[in-house]
């Protein structure tokens, strides 16, 4: 421990000085950082007057800036009034000459007006006049003179005449065989008459087993189906499918390619497959239909108008192809008006739809002429192509130059050489009369006739028609057909009863 008292002076003396030193060194530092912050302050202070001498500069030379583009501007708008006062001067001084003008026209009208009714006036007078001293009226005078011409080269008026319509006459038949031979050279069209077979081509001559089947039953239920004569002959890779209705034959060929392509080919499968072509078949008649269209160059007729045109291809008309028919006249109408100067598009779309009615006139009463008009008034076809159309048959009044076009257009198509066959229309209407006698008996579901017409095939629906009922009918519609028909040789009438009974496991 310390106990010199010298020791705890000299500690106590020393402490002071230390602090004494310190508060020295302190002040020191103090005084030091004041004048920094004092010299910060002065800096900061310089700088901001510098900042504020620029600023005070660049916004005086802007706002001179400002007032020259003020002034610049001032003497433009000074300019333009100018422009505007005297573009007004000049206009209320162009408008006092008019109106001048407009007053000096007005006088000289009312003195032309005055002048006129003068001079009718004196007209009037110098006539009636002319009237007292001639004694008849001036309408007397020119009926004088034109009796008195008359008579004096009545003649020569009637030679004119006569050579002037001899003329025009040579002239308007030399001009209408120029029209129609030019329009046929430029549209030139083989022309083969529809047949009532199809050939069908297979892929190899295996698969005509296969479509006969055990004991014929692939080809007897496929005929069935179809209301086609199927002939599986010596004609290597092919068979005949006959009908007279190129629909059933076209049907008959969809599900024979259908049963090839699935492989499967038996009663069950057939008739799905029938089924399938049947419905295929509106697609089928929608497409040909548009490239018929297409062909033509007819556009905008509604869908329902171009599938029945499409419908017209499995048509005939005395052997004739209905829509190939349509389609050639189609041609040669829009040329024939195009060289008369007649309105083509109505020209061309008349003949085309001109046979519209024999899409449906097997299932509709009335001629074929009453029924396309009632179609192609429905869907709303333009009333001067419905006009072109219905004369072709001279059931209506000619009432366009169109309708003549169309006439004579369908002449010249039906009239080429083997363009149709008439006894081939017959041997198809005698078909059809054995369908329709067969069908119109009560109980039948279908009749197709076959074998060029030797044999009609006569389906029934079994509810309604039994064993006995059959024989029964197949003597009824035998002793109708000799009643009602002439033809050569023998019809067979084969009734056939199929009861089927289907029920479902579940």
């Amino acid at each position: 421990m310390l106990t010199n008292p010298l020791l705890w002076a000299a500690l106590l003396i020393g402490a002071a000085v230390g602090y004494l030193v310190r508060q020295l060194i302190a002040q020191k530092q103090l005084s030091s950082a004041e004048q920094r912050v004092k010299s910060s302050l002065e800096e900061a202070k310089t700088q901001a007057k510098e900042v504020i001498l620029d600023a005070k500069e660049k916004a005086a030379k802007l706002l001179e800036e400002v007032k020259g583009e003020e002034k610049s501007r001032k003497i433009q708008i000074d300019k333009l009034e100018e422009r505007v006062l005297k573009r007004e001067e000049n206009l209320e001084k162009q408008l006092a000459d008019f109106s001048s003008q407009k007053l000096s026209l007005e006088e000289e009208g009312k003195k032309v007006e005055a002048e006129r009714a003068e001079i009718g006036e004196l007209k009037d007078r110098i006539r009636q006049e002319l009237e007292k001293v001639a004694s008849f009226t001036v309408e007397d005078a020119k009926k004088q003179i034109l009796e008195k011409t008359k008579e004096e080269h009545k003649g020569e008026l009637l030679v004119a005449l006569n050579k002037l319509e001899n003329e025009r006459r040579e002239e308007i038949e030399k001009k209408s065989v120029e029209i129609i031979t030019t329009a046929i050279q430029r549209y030139a069209r083989s022309h083969v008459a529809d047949v009532t077979t199809t050939a069908f081509q297979l892929p190899n001559e295996d698969l005509k087993g296969k479509i006969i089947g055990r004991e014929g039953r692939n080809i007897k239920a496929l005929e069935r189906a179809t209301g086609v004569e199927i002939i599986v002959d010596e004609t290597p890779d092919t068979i005949i499918l006959s009908s007279f209705d190129p629909l059933r034959r076209e049907i008959a060929r969809l599900s024979l390619e259908k049963l090839i392509k699935d492989g499967r080919i038996q009663p069950a499968k057939i008739e799905e497959k029938v089924e399938e072509s049947r419905q295929d078949m509106n697609k089928r008649m929608m497409e040909i239909g548009e490239n018929a269209c297409l062909e033509v160059g007819v556009v905008g007729l509604p869908k329902e108008i171009v599938q029945l045109v499409g419908r017209l291809y499995f048509r005939t008309s005395f052997g004739q192809n209905v829509l190939i028919h349509s389609i050639e006249m189609a041609h040669i109408s829009a040329m024939m008006a195009a060289e008369l100067g007649a309105n083509v598009e109505v020209a061309k779309k008349g003949a085309l739809l001109h046979d519209i009615g024999k899409a449906i006139d097997h299932e509709v009463q009335g001629t074929h002429v009453e029924l396309g008009r009632k179609i192609l008034k429905k869907y709303g076809v333009d009333e001067e192509v419905i006009k072109a159309m219905q004369s072709h048959h001279e059931e209506f009044p000619y009432s366009t130059p169109e309708s003549y076009i169309v006439t004579a257009a369908d002449v010249l198509s039906a009239a080429r050489p083997g363009a149709r066959r008439g006894t081939v229309e017959n041997y198809i209407k005698r078909l059809e009369d054995l369908e329709k006698i067969a069908t119109g008996f009560d109980g039948v579901k279908n009749a197709y006739a076959i074998s060029a017409g030797r044999e009609v095939r006569v389906f029934v629906v079994p509810e309604k028609v039994d064993d006995f009922g059959a024989l029964e009918l197949a003597k009824n519609i035998a002793n109708k057909i000799q009643t009602d028909m002439k033809y050569p040789g023998e019809i067979k009438v084969n009734v056939i009863r199929e009861m089927r009974a289907v029920e479902v496991a579940r």
